[in-house]
């Protein structure tokens, strides 16, 4: 038995080039005491286990690239899929924080 990961949509390499080229909103999906550690920049906090992205996701602008990250990938993946439920169309999960933060 294998046991895989949350899928994840971009690459970190890739999702630094997406976002430098055509910009869009990053959201960490980590509670308040993860994100105390760090957080990419200017990225906004939407605490998924808070039930944050029942009524934050009204304020975001279905337009924009939005590119979701968590610990691990399975909250911004559950984030990813809500968001795409509410008619976004470019929505990416990134996986885990650990995976982006080098690039930051």
């Amino acid at each position: 038995m294998f046991f895989f990961g949350p899928s994840t949509d971009l690459k970190p390499a890739a999702f630094v080039e997406k976002l430098k080229a055509e910009g869009g909103v990053v959201i960490d999906c980590r509670t308040p005491m993860e994100t105390s550690g760090g957080t990419w920049p200017g990225a906004t906090c939407i605490d998924w286990n808070a039930g944050a992205m029942e009524t934050a996701w009204k304020t975001l602008d279905p337009a924009k690239p939005h590119y979701l990250y968590c610990r691990s990938g399975a909250r911004s993946g559950a984030a990813t899929s809500f968001l795409k439920s509410k008619g976004f169309k470019e929505v990416y999960n990134l996986g885990g924080y650990d995976g982006i933060a080098r690039l930051a």
